[in-house]
């Protein structure tokens, strides 16, 4: 008796994504936790997913990507273009601390942030708004690092004035040589940034989904909803807008690099990405699940030991 048996005639039918194909999801749950680096055929040759023991582990970890791929940039002459998240979080202490550590300036980075949170039209919250992204990045990485930081002019945030202007931008700083890292998240629908599985459905063919590179006033599929209640808002659900700007999939599948991070762990044995991740590493190219595009990308994907399973009960 599980969801596969019990869910016609239920409150689940029609609410997870209809593009999911439960059985495969299951299955690829199902897999012992030590298989899970095992390549798959669809992976790039340079991506790698990289076990981390604890979340103080995975924080440093993370943080010294971020740092070493912008400390790269600038050694070999290139510009740095950045798609930031705001979540994972706790990296962005440790890039600092590298960054400050080696001296190393970040007038050469271009940072974006891949989503912030709007209503319907696409309006975001002020600035100075707790829950904005704005903030978050400002008070996490920009603020920080002092002298060394990104030029307040080269700080694009996804308001409705700017995100339409990025794929633009982007496309200028490659011309001529950038480096385009896109740092990510998963979610909990195993969203990349907020473009949601179900956004598959408006388009005729995978070309269309792949060209699409922001959606202003994107609406929420319900349990990225209550993820962010529980990870960002203290479980009060009723703060959480239902709506959010958002990069897609034209942006983030043209990194040159990506770097991931997956440190879903509630504690008490408890999480809420371990699903998520088997499925980014596991189903195979899809736009229903859009995180499952990522190991097609050159990088490297850290996640907490914990998620990788067994994802079953504990028997006590």
């Amino acid at each position: 008796m599980d969801l596969l048996t019990t869910i016609d005639g239920s409150m689940m039918e029609g609410f997870l994504p209809k593009g999911w194909d439960l059985k495969k999801i299951d299955a690829c749950c199902s897999n012992p936790p030590v298989s899970i680096g095992e390549r798959q055929a669809w992976w790039h040759p340079r991506f790698e997913p990289v076990a981390c023991r604890s979340v103080e582990d995975f924080d440093v970890m993370l943080g010294h990507e971020i740092a070493r791929a912008i400390r790269q940039a600038r050694e070999v002459g290139r510009e740095a273009a950045l798609i930031l998240p705001v979540g994972p979080m706790g990296m962005y202490r440790w890039a600092v601390y590298f960054l400050k550590e080696w001296n190393v300036s970040c007038d050469h980075v271009h940072g974006f942030n891949m989503d912030e949170w709007s209503d319907r039209d696409g309006k975001t919250l002020p600035a100075d708004h707790p829950g904005a992204f704005s903030r978050a990045m400002e008070g996490a990485f920009y603020g920080p690092l002092g002298e060394l930081t990104v030029p307040a002019d080269r700080r694009w945030f996804a308001t409705p004035d700017r995100l339409p202007h990025y794929a633009e931008r982007i496309a200028e700083l490659k011309g001529r040589g950038a480096e385009l890292v896109v740092i990510f998240g998963i979610g909990r629908v195993c969203h990349i940034a907020f473009w949601e599985p179900h956004f598959a459905a408006e388009y005729a063919d995978l070309a269309a989904w792949k060209a699409q590179t922001h959606r202003l006033g994107a609406k929420l599929h319900p349990l990225t909803i209550e993820q962010n209640a529980l990870t960002s808002f203290k479980s009060r659900t009723t703060l959480v807008p239902a709506f959010a700007n958002t990069i897609g999939p034209g942006l983030f599948l043209q990194a040159d690099r990506i770097i991931g991070g997956a440190d879903g762990i509630l504690g008490r044995g408890m999480q809420w990405q371990g699903a998520s991740l088997w499925m980014t590493l596991r189903y195979g190219p899809d736009p229903w699940v859009p995180s499952s595009f990522m190991p097609t990308l050159p990088g490297r994907l850290f996640y907490l030991n914990e998620l990788a399973g067994p994802l079953e009960p504990e028997m006590n």
